[in-house]
Parts: C-alpha cells; sequence; structure tokens
C-alpha cells in the first residue's frame, strides 16, 4: 500500500490528472487535422493578400491559438485539469507540515461514495479531511444567509468536505473502536478569503497558502502514538485511488 505520510506529494491530484489525460486523449488526431487545416487555411489566405512569409505566420499564430483555447475553453477536460492542479498544489502546501507531527494522505479511496478524499491530515492538532477547490482569480468568497457566495454567484463544491469528513469519522471510528472527530476543511485557489479563514456550516474555507500554518498552529489535542496509530487506521480503510 502506498504511503503519503509525513507531508509528502506523493499521489495528490493523480486520479484526477488521469481523468484529465484520458479525456484529453479522446479524438486527438481528429483536433491536431482541424487545427492544421484551419492554420493551413488562414496562412492561405494571408500569403495571397501579403507576403509568403507573412502566410507563415499567420499559420503558425492560428495553429498556436488553436492549442491554447483547447486547453481553456470551457469543459470536461479543462475542469479535470484544473482539479488536479490544485489538488496538487494543496499537496506542495501540506507537505510544509512537521512530518513528525503530521501524515498526509492523498487522493483516497471513499468507501460507499461516489466522490474521493482529496488530502487527509492527522496530527497533534486533530484530523482534517480536506478538498482543494478553485475558484475564479480574487473573487471573493463569503457565506450569508445559510449560502456560499463567490462574489455574485451561488458557490458550489464544498459539501463535499463535509460529507467526506462524515464518511472518515465512520470509518475511524470502525477501525479503532472509539470516535474521532474530523474536521471538514476545503482548501481555496483563487478566489480570497479572510486571513483567518471562512466558515460556512460545518466547513471551513482555507486559502491553500494559509492552510498549514492554520492547521498547526491549532492547540494540541494527540499525542503522537495517537497520531502514529489513527493514522495506521486511516491506511487501513482508505486505499489510494486506482487512477483511470
Amino acid at each position: 500500500m502506498r504511503s503519503d505520510a509525513g507531508g509528502g506529494t506523493s499521489g495528490a491530484g493523480d486520479s484526477a490528472w488521469s481523468r484529465y489525460r484520458a479525456l484529453a486523449g479522446r479524438d486527438r488526431r481528429e483536433r491536431l487535422v482541424v487545427r492544421s487545416v484551419l492554420a493551413a487555411g488562414a496562412g492561405v489566405v494571408a500569403a495571397g493578400v501579403a507576403v509568403w512569409w507573412a502566410g507563415i505566420a499567420v499559420a503558425a499564430a492560428v495553429f498556436a491559438g488553436q492549442v491554447v483555447y483547447g486547453r481553456v475553453r470551457p469543459g470536461a477536460a479543462t475542469e479535470w485539469r484544473r482539479g488536479a492542479q490544485a489538488e496538487r498544489r494543496t499537496g506542495r502546501r501540506l507537505a510544509r507540515l512537521d512530518p513528525a507531527a503530521f501524515h498526509v494522505l492523498h487522493d483516497r479511496v471513499l468507501p460507499d461514495s461516489r466522490s474521493n478524499l482529496d488530502h487527509l491530515v492527522i496530527g497533534l492538532t486533530g484530523v482534517y479531511a480536506i478538498a482543494s477547490r478553485r475558484w475564479r482569480r480574487g473573487v471573493r468568497l463569503r457565506s450569508e444567509q445559510g449560502r456560499l457566495w463567490a462574489g455574485g454567484r451561488p458557490a458550489a463544491g464544498v459539501d463535499v468536505a463535509a460529507h467526506a469528513a462524515t464518511l472518515v469519522e465512520k470509518l475511524l471510528a470502525d477501525e479503532l473502536g472509539h470516535a474521532v472527530a474530523v474536521e471538514a476543511v476545503v482548501a481555496v485557489h483563487g478566489a480570497r478569503v479572510p486571513r483567518e479563514g471562512l466558515r460556512h456550516g460545518e466547513v471551513e474555507l482555507r486559502s491553500a497558502r494559509s492552510l498549514p500554518g492554520g492547521i498547526a498552529g491549532r492547540p494540541v489535542i494527540f499525542t503522537s502514538a495517537q497520531v502514529t496509530t489513527i493514522a495506521a487506521a486511516a491506511e487501513r480503510a482508505l486505499p489510494p485511488m486506482i487512477p483511470f
């Protein structure tokens, strides 16, 4: 069994990246043909109205523009790629936690659930089920009247952290024979949240940048021996995701 204990980034975003590559690989040959035809057509037109080297420059620019557009256009592949990148960035942040005090697991199976667990931190200050989420850069997150908002739009995707925390609590209780509280956390990428974090229902939202300090700076509630025992139980109950 693969272990990410000690704060490493091994496995962070692996299954999401694998899904992105699978989606991006579909019809790759056809997309290449379409890009080439468009670029060649634009180049011929430019060469006809100007000089031959202008046609080459236009063709190259059109082809490059099509490649860039294919990476940023809305769609399932783009969303999976951005999600994987956010998970990997969170993994790098969590790697800054002291490995003597914290165990970090990434990309774990949640039994009887359609979703996976992006990150699980087990340390002296508690147990944290963490979901990585990305919003448009600069938009402000706020919680008002029971709803989470990203700028002027409702924000979705944070309830999965609360659901994951509940499942992990049950799994750990089954393994250990006693209850262990698990806190639901969302690592925020792109959007702005208060330095001290934002509470929305059962979920705490923190910028990925401040996440290690927010976790390590809390009061100590476990001994090192307890951390080791809980981490071992988590390893047994939450196997790594198998890439698609």
